[in-house]
C-alpha cells in the first residue's frame, strides 16, 4: 500500500530503540489515558514498525528495572503503567512537546566542579570552559554543589551559541524536516491504523531533539536555524494526524479496564494547547 511505503519511508534511518519508543508510546498514548496499557497492545503497535516481540519483552524488562514501567497482572494477561517516579520526566516531556515556549528570563551561569560533560548535556548547558556551565535561566533546580550567577542578556548575545555544538542540533532537525514533509499532504488521507503510526513516529523523532535543544534565544541561534519550522511542522502533523489516530486508539487499545477511550480531557487539553501555541 501507499501509506505503508511512506511510513517505510519515514522509518528509513531512523534507527529505532525499543525502549526508547515504548517511552513514546506510553507518553503521547497512554499516559493521557489513565497510563495502563496491556502488553499485547504494546507488541501489535511495536509490530508496526519493525520491533519484534522479544525486543519489546527485553525492553519492558528493563523498563521495568529502571523504575520507569510497573507491572500487573490480570488473569493471564500482564498490564504495565508508568511508575511514580517515572511522571515527573514524563510531564516535563508532555510540557515540552505540547505547550507553548516559556521564555528565558537571562541566563544561569553555574560552577559545577562534580558535573560531567554528558550531565551537562543531558542537562542542556553550555560548557563555556573548566568547571564553568551556562544555560537560559527557566527557573531550572541546580546541579548538586553547583553555585550560580545568574545574569541578564549581554550585549553581544549572537556569541553565546557558540558554547553549544548546535551543528548536530540543526542536522537532526533537517533530517526531521526532510522525513516528515511528505505527510503534510498525506496525512488526512493515512487509514486510522497508518495515522496513529506516524504520530507516534513523528513524536518520538521531534522529542529526540527537543530534549537535547537548550532552545535559545532566537538572537543566539545561526541565522539558518531550522528549529522553529520543525516546530511548526510537528504542530501542524500532530493535529492533523490526531483525528484518525485516537479513532484507533478507541478502538484497538486495551488497558485493564478494557479498551483505552478515544480522547480525554488531558488528550484534548494537548490539541488545544498545540493549537494555541505559536514558533
Amino acid at each position: 500500500m501507499a501509506e505503508r511505503g511512506l511510513i517505510d519511508g519515514i522509518l528509513q534511518g531512523m534507527a529505532l530503540r525499543s525502549a526508547a519508543f515504548i517511552v513514546t508510546v506510553y507518553g503521547d498514548v497512554v499516559v493521557p489515558r489513565g497510563g495502563v496499557l496491556w502488553t499485547g497492545t504494546l507488541i501489535e503497535v511495536c509490530e508496526r514498525v519493525g520491533i519484534s516481540e522479544s525486543l519489546v519483552r527485553t525492553a519492558v524488562s528493563r523498563l521495568v528495572a529502571a523504575h520507569r514501567l510497573r507491572g500487573e497482572r490480570l488473569g493471564r494477561r500482564s498490564y504495565y503503567r508508568l511508575d511514580a517516579s517515572a511522571q515527573r520526566e514524563f510531564d516535563q516531556a508532555a510540557g515540552l512537546l505540547y505547550k507553548a515556549e516559556v521564555p528565558a528570563q537571562g541566563w544561569q551561569i553555574l560552577h559545577a566542579p562534580d558535573l560531567t560533560e554528558d550531565e551537562a548535556r543531558h542537562q542542556r548547558m553550555g560548557h563555556m570552559g573548566g568547571a564553568v556551565f551556562i544555560r537560559p535561566d527557566r527557573g531550572q533546580p541546580l546541579p548538586e554543589g553547583a553555585l550560580v550567577f545568574r545574569a541578564p542578556d549581554p550585549p553581544e548575545l549572537g556569541r553565546i551559541g557558540q558554547f553549544w555544538d548546535l551543528s548536530v542540533l540543526h542536522q537532526r532537525y533537517l533530517d526531521m524536516l526532510a522525513r516528515f514533509a511528505p505527510l503534510a499532504e498525506a496525512g488526512a488521507a493515512l487509514s486510522d491504523e497508518m495515522a496513529l503510526i506516524a504520530r507516534l513516529l513523528l513524536v518520538h523523532d521531534y522529542r529526540g531533539v527537543l530534549l537535547r535543544d537548550p532552545r535559545l534565544p532566537q538572537a543566539a541561534l545561526p541565522p539558518d536555524w531550522k528549529g522553529h519550522e520543525a516546530r511548526a511542522l510537528f504542530r501542524r502533523l500532530y493535529r492533523q494526524l490526531s483525528p484518525a489516530a485516537e479513532r484507533w486508539i478507541g478502538a484497538q487499545f486495551e488497558g485493564s479496564d478494557g479498551l483505552l477511550p478515544e480522547k480525554t480531557a488531558e488528550s484534548e487539553a494537548r490539541l488545544a494547547d498545540l493549537s494555541r501555541t505559536t514558533s
